[in-house]
């Protein structure tokens, strides 16, 4: 099947290469090339840019030349708090300007910093109402804007508040950027909210899980230690490779299939086990083997 006739594309997260050794932007373009996957979701705009001395020119030539794309940014602010959304949608502009000069099409939007349970509801309602606004703005450039659940502090975690969010925003104007391993850590049923917000999808990220609590400190391949009490040693020792953990993505592509969806799909890997190429291919062999047979 031609690449162009693709309903689904597959990215990688290059937020992965923070737990691995430091590499030039150009090594990590050619590990996500050779794994076979389509393009990469960056992280940590604008500074990603200085961090590797590279400009939108010169981003557009090196994947030009491996005939990979960027899929997404990950976007963030305090959304719940009215001071700050001036500056918010002033950065949404600058990223939407960003993207379509590459020709990525969405803006995936992480939540605020999580507040105390009885506070919840009303700074989730705030946010709701930005969230409206941010996708009026990004529409502006043809960029579409959608939330991404995070199970690590913040607003938006847990199921009841991934639905809240989807009530309280205009489908026209926000969708959503479901994260299957975060939704796993919080508890969710996945594929029950994949069936009822179908229509909502606009970009996901795919990463398996299987809960592992860490026993002891945590050695990254980058050099770094991560105490075994720190949150994050049991977050990644709890992500699995596609088809190792306890998720299951074969129904969520069947219904993909039936929602006729189109796009992108990243996966988002919190904890290379052994090399970059090694977990990145294991991956794209089981999305080749398992998920590309029921919906490509």
């Amino acid at each position: 099947m031609a690449e162009t006739k693709r309903n689904i594309r597959w990215a990688l997260s290059i937020g992965i290469w923070n737990d691995l050794p430091p590499a030039p932007f150009t090594e990590k373009l050619d590990a996500i090339k050779d794994a076979g996957f389509n393009g990469f979701r960056m992280t940590g705009y604008p500074a990603f840019l200085k961090q590797h001395d590279i400009t939108p020119s010169i981003m557009e030539r090196e994947l030009s030349k491996r005939d990979l794309h960027l899929a997404t940014l990950s976007f963030g602010g305090p959304a719940d708090d009215p001071a700050q959304h001036a500056a918010i949608l002033g950065r949404a502009r600058e990223a939407c300007q960003f993207l379509k000069g590459l020709g990525a099409t969405e803006l995936v939007v992480f939540s605020p910093s999580r507040v105390n349970k009885v506070l919840v509801r009303e700074h989730l309602r705030r946010a709701c109402e930005f969230y409206n606004r941010l996708g009026g703005v990004c529409g502006e450039y043809g960029i579409r804007a959608g939330l991404h659940n995070h199970s690590q502090g913040q607003l938006i975690e847990t199921q009841d508040e991934v639905e809240s969010m989807l009530r309280q925003t205009d489908p026209k104007r926000f969708h959503w950027s479901p994260d299957t391993v975060h939704l796993y850590i919080a508890g969710a049923n996945i594929v029950q909210l994949f069936e009822k917000y179908a229509d909502r999808l606009m970009f996901m990220d795919y990463i398996d899980g299987r809960y592992t609590a860490a026993t002891e400190d945590l050695k990254l391949l980058s050099g770094e230690v991560v105490k075994k009490a720190d949150h994050g040693a049991t977050f990644r020792l709890s992500n699995q490779d596609l088809g190792d953990g306890e998720i299951d993505f074969r129904a969520l592509h069947r219904i993909l299939k039936r929602r006729k969806y189109r796009g992108w799909i990243c996966v988002d890997h919190h904890h290379i086990r052994v090399s970059a190429r090694h977990n990145f291919g294991r991956c794209m062999q089981y999305i080749r083997e398992k998920l590309e047979p029921i919906y490509s």
